[in-house]
């Protein structure tokens, strides 16, 4: 629930850290939270988002903790999840993905799931997209972006899942703030805040490699980068928690 109200001892556990860690980030403002009778209290989608936000400057240790601490409070499987949400027929994933502004790849993303049944909303959810683009652009790695609604939308999406473009070229402007191009896209649509912010951690696990991730870029097929995604969440999955 994303007004659920956590202690910084829950946060900690949520994130996988230690209490002391989110006091300290508390008490200096660079978390969201509120005082109340003299203690911090948070509400968890606050927290999500800030995680989220803080994503692209965490390594693949911290986010293996975050993703464990968020898999421990809503009672997920260590299992795989990038690909069995990702749809096969007739398709899921594009390459190359046929967009050259950031306004074409978030309508060729959403086309894309649109052809397997997954939308229910077309209009609705792109404008959401393009809503949650604006606050901040999600090119949060270098030459990838995981566009997504800031809230999840359970009534324009027939089920949670995630589809895949791979742009050709030099990439697309995607509003980076390092100002590069970026070339892989994963949409991600979420029924629910706590498959949402799974997701974005075990996506960001899978492309804390260098060369996994020039190995997605230079893919030539779409079943090439669909085998070298399922290759990645393989490995990461390996390293544990």
């Amino acid at each position: 629930m994303p007004l659920e109200q956590m202690d910084a001892k829950q946060v900690a556990h949520y994130l996988h850290a230690d209490v002391r860690e989110v006091i300290k980030l508390a008490s200096r403002g660079q978390i969201p939270c509120r005082k109340v009778g003299g203690m911090f209290v948070f509400l968890k989608g606050q927290v999500d988002h800030w995680v989220e936000d803080q994503m692209h400057e965490l390594g693949g240790r911290r986010l293996a903790g975050i993703e464990k601490g968020v898999s421990a409070h809503h009672g997920f499987e260590h299992s795989d999840l990038i690909g069995p949400m990702i749809p096969r027929d007739p398709g899921g994933i594009a390459v190359p993905l046929k967009a050259k502004t950031r306004d074409s790849t978030v309508r060729a993303l959403v086309e894309l799931a649109e052809l397997s049944d997954l939308v229910y909303n077309r209009d609705e959810l792109t404008s959401e997209i393009f809503r949650r683009e604006d606050l901040c652009s999600t090119a949060l790695f270098p030459a990838v972006a995981l566009p997504h609604p800031r809230h999840p939308l359970p009534y324009d999406i027939a089920e949670s899942f995630i589809v895949v473009g791979l742009a050709a070229g030099g990439g697309i402007p995607f509003g980076s703030s390092r100002g590069d191009m970026t070339r892989l896209f994963f949409l991600v649509c979420c029924k629910d805040e706590r498959t949402h912010l799974h997701v974005l951690a075990r996506l960001a696990r899978m492309l804390d490699d260098k060369a996994g991730l020039a190995e997605m870029l230079a893919a030539a097929s779409t079943e090439q980068l669909r085998g070298l995604l399922a290759a990645r969440e393989a490995a990461v999955l390996a390293q544990g928690h």
